[in-house]
């Protein structure tokens, strides 16, 4: 299809005035205060995952050290009114016996109505801000997932960036002894199922605390 000599002539002077005279800006103000929609800032991988899991519905508590943990733990209890705590995992119980805080008992499958549930973790994974739990913890399959409410207990050296990080510190853990089933939580549990009416609580716990201890 030919162009005709006219219509040339036109796009062409169009051409040269674009090339020597840019548009004026519509908000001139408006490009000194321009926001980049992804933050440039460089988080920690702790930072992400609390950010993560405080997003999903979680609470996260920040501890300097394991005294500074029952002490957390303390308050909360004393603030809630909880009647029956238990421990999933013995080596939280007995730091919870060293420094005299007699609020729960080593858990065992013979205490189906606890409202809370002590547990450890395998991992923290920042990028999700979901939490690891594997078959070979105490009550790995249960205790997690059947509780009211659910206080996890992880240490500095469980955090990891992402999930396939997460796997990599379960088989330099257990070797060749590898879990049969591992889960990731983030956060309370949720669904949508009925008239896609968002309810919390329903096939898991309706409140997931994370003390973080920094040691």
């Amino acid at each position: 299809m030919k162009t005709s000599k006219a219509r040339e002539n036109i796009l062409s002077k169009i051409r040269k005035a674009l090339g020597t005279h840019k548009a004026p800006q519509p908000y001139p103000a408006a490009a000194e205060d321009v926001t980049p929609v992804y933050s440039t800032t460089e988080l920690t991988d702790e930072e992400n995952f609390a950010s993560a899991f405080i997003k999903l519905g979680g609470k996260f508590v920040y501890c300097y050290n394991e005294a500074d943990l029952v002490e957390n733990i303390h308050v909360l209890y004393e603030n809630s009114g909880w009647k029956q705590v238990i421990c999933s995992d013995p080596a939280l119980q007995n730091v919870l016996n060293k420094n005299r805080l007699h609020i729960s008992t080593l858990a065992d499958h013979t205490f189906p109505e606890a409202e809370v549930c002590i547990t450890g973790c395998e991992a923290l994974v920042g990028r999700t801000g979901s939490i690891l739990f594997s078959s070979r913890q105490f009550m790995g399959r249960t205790a997690p997932v059947y509780y009211p409410i659910h206080i996890i207990v992880a240490y500095a050296h469980q955090v990891v960036a992402d999930t396939n990080h997460g796997f990599r510190l379960l088989q330099e853990k257990y070797g060749e002894q590898m879990p049969s089933m591992v889960n990731f939580n983030a956060g309370p549990s949720r669904t949508a199922d009925i008239e896609k009416t968002l309810v919390v609580g329903v096939h898991g716990p309706a409140e997931v605390y994370c003390f973080y201890v920094d040691a």
